[in-house]
């Protein structure tokens, strides 16, 4: 298969066939380079870091699961350096394209398997999600993408960054194959029920660009009246950027952790921009930590109050389409930090969150999330499907 597309990491091309039978059999994926295939080095998206760990001896167990299921595995895509990142350029392998908007970022750090799946390139494909890697580029790339409940799966064979806030997600470009691929790696089946009560997050759609919120308006009518009763609330009472430093707080302390060793170790290198975030976490204050620490706990008061069981909650998934490709950091900074505004929730609350797919601004794919209470991701997977056969 040609890589056009610059989604796999270079390098001889893998695959390992899944099993003969199964609920994916004939299905193809891929799998972002923080997961580890047998027999091949887990890169990490920084070459350093291949060079410095061992090769695995075993598949992680999401992979391992897609191919029990019957999935073949196509090779493994590109990431930003070792997940520290949300645009999804990396300066060792470069930047997928993203088809559904060429002269746009496909957004990170799950970048190659988003571009993979918008490409055709292959049915669908593992990423992880700590401060919005699923949920952003699905956002970016036009597709179905889950970040579950934190806790759910197992996550063996996978290079954490943040470990309280780390989850595997995967993407498909239709509902179906999204359902499909949802129950393996949830190990349930989507139950027919629908919840029956939506939330509008309208703190999120007043911080999203007002074309964002005027695209999106369609998808959410559309949910209204699959759910039947809605109302406005507003999701993030401290406010939206007070959610987000929380976030920027604990997620770069604890990827600092992770990663201590190795940089002190090795020395290797980085782009500018993940270096910076490194060193601002080695320094994060233990106040400042304690204090993230609490706003996380209100945060999950919070969302366990708007959320019992029949409720979900809708918002923009991210404030703008994909910026373009190659801006300077001045003025991609701005744009990190507003994203993370609309996607602190996952990692500080650990809820489900599905982007769905439908909307464009100025011709780029633009996503509606839908969230629900801890455990209800099977929900959330059929809802995705309902909207979808509603647009049909």
């Amino acid at each position: 298969m040609t890589d056009s597309i610059n989604a796999f990491v270079p390098g001889p091309r893998i695959r390992i066939d899944g099993a003969a039978t199964g609920p994916l059999a004939g299905l193809s994926f891929a799998a972002k380079d923080l997961f580890d295939v047998a027999g091949v080095p887990t890169g990490g998206g920084n070459h350093d870091w291949a060079r410095a760990n061992p090769v695995p001896t075993r598949h992680a167990w999401a992979v391992q699961t897609l191919l029990d299921a019957g999935a073949t595995l196509i090779g493994k895509t590109i990431t930003d350096e070792v997940s520290l990142g949300i645009l999804g350029e990396n300066a060792f392998d470069g930047t997928p394209l993203n088809s559904a908007a060429p002269d746009r970022v496909p957004g990170g750090s799950s970048s190659g398997s988003a571009a993979a799946v918008a490409a055709g390139l292959c049915d669908t494909a593992l990423g992880t999600d700590t401060g919005g890697s699923v949920r952003v580029p699905a956002s970016f790339c036009g597709l179905y993408g889950i970040r579950p409940t934190h806790g759910r799966l197992n996550l063996s064979g996978m290079l954490p960054q943040a470990p309280t806030s780390d989850t595997t997600g995967w993407f498909a470009r239709d509902a179906e194959t999204f359902a499909r691929v949802s129950g393996v790696l949830l190990g349930e089946a989507a139950p027919a029920a629908l919840p029956h009560t939506l939330l509008v997050a309208v703190d999120a759609f007043g911080f999203a660009d007002p074309a964002v919120s005027a695209a999106l308006q369609p998808m959410v009518e559309r949910l209204k009246s699959l759910v039947g009763s809605a109302r406005d609330e507003i999701m993030a009472p401290p406010g939206l950027s007070v959610w987000a430093r929380a976030q920027r707080t604990l997620q770069p302390a604890e990827a600092w952790a992770t990663f201590q060793a190795w940089v002190e170790r090795d020395n290797p290198r980085f782009a500018f921009s993940v270096a910076r975030n490194l060193v601002a976490g080695s320094q994060i204050p233990a106040a400042e930590r304690a204090w993230a620490a609490l706003m996380r706990q209100e945060a999950r008061g919070r969302m366990t109050y708007l959320l019992p069981p029949g409720t979900i909650l809708c918002l923009p998934t991210t404030p703008f389409p994909a910026p373009k490709r190659g801006l300077p950091l001045p003025e991609l900074d701005p744009l990190r930090d507003r994203i993370t505004c609309l996607c602190a929730q996952g990692g500080l609350t650990g809820v489900p969150q599905v982007n769905l797919p439908g909307a464009t601004v100025d011709g780029a794919p633009v996503g509606l999330s839908i969230i629900g209470g801890r455990g209800t991701d099977a929900t959330l997977i059929t809802v995705a499907r309902s909207m979808a056969a509603g647009s049909g």
